[in-house]
């Protein structure tokens, strides 16, 4: 296990996917690394549904926090093709969470999911001690759609690989909304505005609904912790093929490499909520980055699917070198290391 964040592929392959509780026919899609959300068949339609903490981040001011709170959980959702629909939530509040805090909360929580047309089905909500931000509960988002609009994630060999907006998004939008008198310092004010506006790219919803419109999509995985490397490397095995990625040819926004620079990380494995990753046939890949740049949504094509024994391969200005999972995400280094230099 790692020190810090989300489990690795294969402890996931060896403690989790073999105890999975009692087998069930309509279940389509089972917990998987890679694999963004679970599907249940439901009659002629489909149910798309993935869980994740409900994250709030106090520092980043409430109403910021739960505007991300809920596009974390919707854009899981989003990315098998079915629009998210209906939202579960479980508050276990801190102690030290004020009531008027919980209300503006709340209000920004009833607003995103107006916007994105998703209903409050259940929930619980209570005040407990030992529990701190940013975990303030947890909750499970689901999608109900026709299954031709399903993706069940398969890469295919001869896809393409397509990347929105670039990587380490979400490290960005945290790192200055936490820490920006380092980045203003380094790089002066304009540099820091330019990355603050990247704080609310960190959602995957409109471009996986746009992705998904233009067919022929295979796989569609949100860059979260790894960033777009370890997605890419997700995904790969997931689907049982190698790739050939081009790093020169993956966009990186001018505030988010000077952000990543200021801070020592590393853009390409860090935590990038808000980076769509997709594979998609050959002959839609340009279809697909015309309609998410006609959207305001820039992305690239940035490799191509191979045979699985080609390997896994980033090409660096003409060098190759192997691509690996990411032991650890280096957002979460940096993150501790800065707060303790407030």
């Amino acid at each position: 296990m790692p020190q810090l964040g989300k489990i690795n592929p294969a402890f996931f392959k060896k403690v989790i996917y073999p105890r999975l509780g009692v087998k069930d026919v309509s279940v389509l899609v089972k917990p998987q690394s890679g694999v963004d959300f679970g599907v249940v068949v439901l009659g002629r339609q489909v149910m798309a549904l993935s869980c994740d903490p409900f994250y709030i981040a106090r520092e980043l001011g409430i109403e910021k926090a739960a505007w991300f709170a809920v596009h974390i959980l919707a854009s899981d959702v989003a990315v098998s093709g079915i629009r998210p629909r209906y939202l579960a939530v479980d508050l276990n509040l801190p102690l030290g969470m004020a009531e008027e805090e919980l209300v503006l909360m709340w209000k920004v929580v009833h607003s995103e999911c107006k916007k994105l047309g998703i209903a409050v089905v259940t929930g619980h909500t209570a005040r407990y001690a030992g529990c701190n931000y940013p975990f303030v509960g947890g909750a499970t988002m689901f999608g109900v759609g026709s299954r031709k609009k399903l993706i069940i994630p398969r890469s295919r060999v001869g896809d393409a690989i397509i990347v929105s907006k670039g990587p380490a998004i979400e490290t960005t939008g945290l790192m200055v909304a936490y820490f920006p008198g380092f980045l203003k310092e380094k790089y002066g004010e304009s540099v820091l505005i330019a990355a603050q506006a990247v704080y609310y790219q960190m959602s995957t919803v409109k471009d996986a609904m746009i992705t998904a419109s233009v067919g022929g999509v295979t796989a569609m995985h949100d860059a979260t912790e790894g960033g777009v490397f370890g997605g890419l490397y997700e995904m790969a095995r997931h689907s049982n093929v190698g790739m050939r990625i081009y790093q020169d040819d993956i966009i990186l926004p001018g505030a988010v490499e000077k952000t990543c620079a200021c801070f020592g990380i590393d853009p390409y494995i860090s935590i990038s909520e808000g980076t769509l990753l997709v594979t998609v046939r050959q002959k839609k890949a340009e279809g697909v980055v015309a309609a998410l740049k006609n959207e305001g949504i820039p992305a690239s094509i940035a490799g191509e699917v191979v045979p699985e024994k080609e390997g896994l391969f980033i090409l660096i200005k003409g060098r190759r070198k192997r691509l690996e999972y990411p032991k650890v995400d280096p957002f979460w280094i940096k993150f501790e290391e800065y707060l303790n230099k407030k």
